[in-house]
């Protein structure tokens, strides 16, 4: 449920055009949570029906024109709603971690060139925010909207700094433990092997 609610805080913010909606989302709430042009308009479409907004009269009516959106009181009261409704932290579900698990039973082929992908990937990340907010919220702004929206902003801040942090400290164990996993990755091979029934490829029973 929460794609409708991220649209009608976006036309709160500024009644907009399914085409600016989309732009708006690729620069700020898409950031944390994304959508596409076909989701969007598919939403504007229920919320318009569920009477929660309404397209605005055009100014100059012209065939073609994109129609642009604004929230009602029942839109904002549903936004209010829930807002204000109890949710519970959603767990963590990263699949890098789970591979890191897995390295530690079949080895660690493959897995630290893609940290340091994955290292590089957030740090770019990183710099955008921060030059986000270097750009859009200039130290000693007393806004209160504007507030909230820094602290929105902050927590990816500060998300991406925690995984370049880990991933910098995780290639670090990589280089202490990388040779030392072969002969572990050995007995394992060995004991599969002599698990293996006769005729299979493996050795017969001895």
């Amino acid at each position: 449920m929460s794609l409708p609610h991220a649209i009608l805080t976006a036309l709160l913010e500024k009644p907009s055009s399914g085409l600016e909606l989309t732009r708006r989302f690729d620069k700020s709430i898409g950031y944390f949570w994304s959508a596409t042009h076909q989701q969007i308009y598919r939403e504007l479409g229920k919320l318009e029906a569920a009477g929660l907004i309404r397209a605005l009269p055009a100014e100059q009516p012209a065939r073609g024109q994109k129609k642009s959106y604004e929230v009602l009181a029942a839109g904002r009261a549903e936004l209010a709603r829930w807002t204000a409704a109890a949710q519970d932290p959603k767990p963590m579900r990263d699949t890098m971690l789970l591979r890191l698990r897995a390295c530690a039973v079949v080895g660690t082929d493959g897995v630290e060139a893609d940290l340091r992908r994955h290292l590089e990937l957030h740090r770019r990340q990183l710099a955008e925010y921060e030059a986000i907010q270097e750009r859009d919220f200039p130290p000693g702004g007393d806004n209160p909207q504007q507030r909230l929206q820094h602290l929105v902003l902050r927590a990816g801040i500060d998300l991406e700094t925690f995984w370049t942090r880990w991933l910098t400290h995780a290639l670090s164990e990589f280089e202490q433990v990388r040779d030392r996993l072969p002969a572990h990755e050995q007995e394992a091979a060995g004991a599969q092997e002599a698990a293996r029934p006769a005729g299979a490829g493996g050795r017969p029973p001895g």
